[in-house]
């Protein structure tokens, strides 16, 4: 799979385990089953995403993660009708049943994530995990919106949970609200 990603920080809140947010994003791409993937994931503060957060989306306050759309590519995406068996990609050893084919699975995407580690240094004692963590958390939310996931609706938001989970779980956290969501 062909994969271009860039992971800059431009903040002095946290410092930055690129390792992590490489593998979580390399988790992410895998489990939605993308062909290809070009990234950029700026880190920055609550002060440059409450800029960038007013700017494009017209909210006046800091938040934790922001994700642009830059490039969708959906033309190799298998239809809904597909009479498939429960897959396993042997290199991320994550089980997707065909009942839950991912929302990307097949596509292309271009697109920019803005995380603030600030945020998650805030938000992380309320998780019970380290800023790394929640950081990673970020990433793999914004990720999962340029994947075509939305969490407006409680449908949607639970969805879209059930695949954070997914992923924060194969990179061994343990997300606190994973307890709120039904079995499946």
């Amino acid at each position: 799979m062909p994969w271009e990603i860039d992971i800059v920080s431009q903040q002095s809140a946290h410092p930055v385990n690129t390792d992590l947010l490489h593998t979580a994003v390399a988790v992410v791409l895998q489990q939605e089953q993308l062909i290809s993937a070009i990234l950029s994931i700026s880190i920055v503060d609550n002060a440059a995403i409450h800029r960038i957060n007013r700017q494009y989306l017209q909210h006046d306050y800091p938040t934790d993660v922001i994700s642009f759309q830059l490039g969708f590519d959906d033309a190799e995406l298998p239809s809904q009708d597909s009479d498939e068996q429960d897959e396993t990609d042997s290199d991320s050893e994550l089980t997707v049943a065909a009942s839950e084919t991912p929302l990307a699975a097949g596509a292309a995407i271009e697109g920019e994530i803005i995380a603030s580690a600030e945020m998650a240094v805030q938000m992380a004692p309320a998780g019970n995990w380290s800023a790394d963590a929640e950081l990673a958390l970020y990433v793999v939310h914004g990720l999962l919106h340029l994947c075509g996931y939305d969490d407006l609706t409680p449908d949607d938001r639970s969805l879209m949970k059930s695949r954070e989970i997914l992923a924060m779980n194969a990179l061994g956290f343990h997300p606190a609200y994973a307890e709120d969501q039904p079995d499946s």
